[in-house]
């Protein structure tokens, strides 16, 4: 395949960046995403050129770092992360658009590389149990009904990629910041802290400078692990009881 990549070159937060074009030929139909990128990367370092700065990890579809918008897709045509997207998804000849997420709670490192550490800071608001409880206890200990438990297990699947935010048309984390509060506030361990949780996750995203929710489900779509909308109604309906329990806003 031969293809046309226009690629947002930007050096740093404060630089102004621009869509750069490269011309790649040879690549395999069988090849992931990031493999296309790294053919392009090889070529551009023997040419003396800088690289195309882009995140990645695991490149096993688990960590969700590879984080592209591919042709104004986040992680591109298929609902998958960008490390699992292959390049039998394009056709020969396909001029391809790559660029970083946009948002302005994501400031790009370098071209593709955003900052995301802002969900860090969200979950460290209340994405946690506080109380020492010690060894992890016996599996049979505590029962869960099943519905509980599948309702966590669902949410506890967000990687925490920004697909839902990068999605969004104002830019929100309300998916991302729901499938956090949900998966733990559902079980016996998250019912202690359940409202402070709720309380001070969305006060954290708010302060973040994400852009508010109008529900219009680009997020759920974008996103690569099926995190269902429904999750951010779950979580409106607990900061609403956590808000008019405590007095706080």
């Amino acid at each position: 395949m031969k293809l046309t990549l226009r690629v947002w070159r930007q050096q740093n937060a404060a630089a102004e960046g621009a869509m750069s074009t490269y011309e790649v030929d040879g690549i395999s139909s069988d090849m992931s995403f990031l493999e296309m990128l790294d053919t392009l990367n090889e070529e551009l370092i023997l040419k003396g050129e800088d690289p195309v700065a882009f995140d990645h990890d695991c490149r096993e579809g688990i960590c969700g770092a590879c984080s592209l918008v591919i042709n104004g897709d986040a992680h591109g045509p298929e609902r998958t992360t960008t490390c699992q997207l292959h390049m039998r998804s394009f056709k020969d000849g396909d001029t391809i658009d790559i660029e970083p997420w946009r948002a302005a709670a994501f400031p790009v490192v370098k071209d593709l590389v955003v900052d995301r550490s802002a969900f860090d800071r969200i979950i460290q608001a209340g994405g946690y149990v506080t109380a020492p409880t010690g060894a992890a206890p016996e599996a049979h200990a505590t029962p869960v009904p099943k519905a509980d438990a599948d309702f966590a297990f669902e949410h506890a699947e967000c990687i925490g990629c920004g697909a839902c935010v990068a999605a969004c048309p104002n830019g929100a984390a309300m998916l991302f910041t729901s499938a956090k509060i949900n998966h733990l506030n559902v079980l016996p361990q998250g019912a202690p802290e359940r409202e402070s949780r709720v309380l001070d996750m969305v006060a954290q995203m708010d302060e973040e400078g994400f852009g508010g929710c109008t529900l219009t489900g680009e997020c759920a779509t974008a996103c690569p692990k099926g995190i269902p909308l429904v999750s951010i109604t779950s979580m409106n309906k607990e900061w609403l009881r956590a808000t008019r329990k405590s007095g706080r806003r």
